[in-house]
């Protein structure tokens, strides 16, 4: 049963997770607890949801009164029409758990409903949006930034939460909000990223994985954590070159990128001390599955 924090200073009461999908209805309720002060959290999500998820919501849960969580498969951010048609999709099972973390309110809305005419907006990150996930998904985060400023236009969170997984994804949210809507007020959270028994960053796409697949996908971060290992005595250069042909020595596993960056700007960078916070990058196909992953060398 989910409950609201300082709970006896209100009128209103949520007693079991309520269901949104439409824009109109999901604000009408909304109305009701922002007229009273509550704090909303926000977790977009696209479904087939994961612990990674689940602990997004918990550590909203420990800030706001009110924890919203959207599932929308959202169109304009896949490059590939193939990888949009095989991304999972599981309502209902998505919806138990979420119960199980009482969350508050699920929005689930229709392509429809968020798209009623073609977004054309085209927003721009600099350097950001050109390079790593920018540079081989063309497209990919204008599309998150639509979709991602739609629902914060719609839900108007103090705080959203995203996980460190998609790292550039979580520059590019803070980027959006401080360059396109600097009045929003919504403070970006980020959380750390989520790991199976053997190292694997949790991800919807890892359900998609054969078990031969799924046992090379745990490489990925094997080779991270050696990376990390590495910086107190190796160059960024001998680091990139290790995780490249570690990974690429598996059969199933195919290095689209692998990179040492300056973690504020995505800059690559040749000595350890040329930035405070840096980190490992990368993108690796498992079979036909891409699959990324990131850990911090030096924070």
């Amino acid at each position: 049963m989910a409950k609201l924090k300082n709970f006896s200073n209100f009128d209103v009461k949520i007693t079991q997770m309520e269901i949104y999908y439409t824009i109109k209805d999901l604000q009408n309720a909304l109305n009701k607890y922002s007229s009273q002060k509550q704090s909303i959290g926000f977790v977009p999500t696209m479904g087939a949801l994961h612990e990674g998820h689940l602990s997004l919501i918990r550590c909203s849960k420990q800030r706001d009164d009110i924890i919203v969580v959207s599932i929308f498969v959202n169109p304009t951010q896949f490059n590939d029409p193939k990888d949009l048609e095989r991304y999972p999709r599981m309502l209902d099972e998505d919806i138990r758990k979420l119960q199980t973390v009482d969350c508050d309110i699920l929005f689930a809305p229709s392509e429809q409903e968020m798209y009623p005419e073609p977004d054309t907006r085209v927003f721009d990150f600099g350097y950001l949006d050109k390079v790593y996930e920018g540079k081989y998904r063309p497209g990919h985060f204008n599309g998150v930034a639509q979709i991602v400023s739609k629902l914060f236009d719609i839900v108007k969170p103090n705080r959203a939460y995203f996980g460190q997984k998609d790292y550039q994804q979580l520059l590019i949210v803070k980027e959006l909000v401080r360059k396109y809507m600097p009045n929003s007020g919504i403070e970006i959270i980020s959380c750390p990223i989520i790991r199976e028994a053997d190292g694997l960053a949790m991800s919807s796409r890892n359900m998609l994985l054969d078990p031969q697949q799924r046992k090379s996908a745990a490489k990925i971060s094997q080779v991270l954590f050696k990376a990390k290992e590495m910086a107190k005595a190796k160059s960024p250069h001998q680091i990139k070159q290790m995780a490249i042909e570690a990974l690429n020595a598996d059969k199933y596993l195919r290095v689209e990128y692998f990179d040492i960056v300056d973690a504020q700007t995505l800059k690559p960078i040749e000595d350890f001390e040329q930035a405070k916070k840096i980190i490992a990058i990368t993108a690796v196909y498992c079979g036909n599955v891409r699959l990324i992953d990131n850990l911090f060398l030096k924070e």
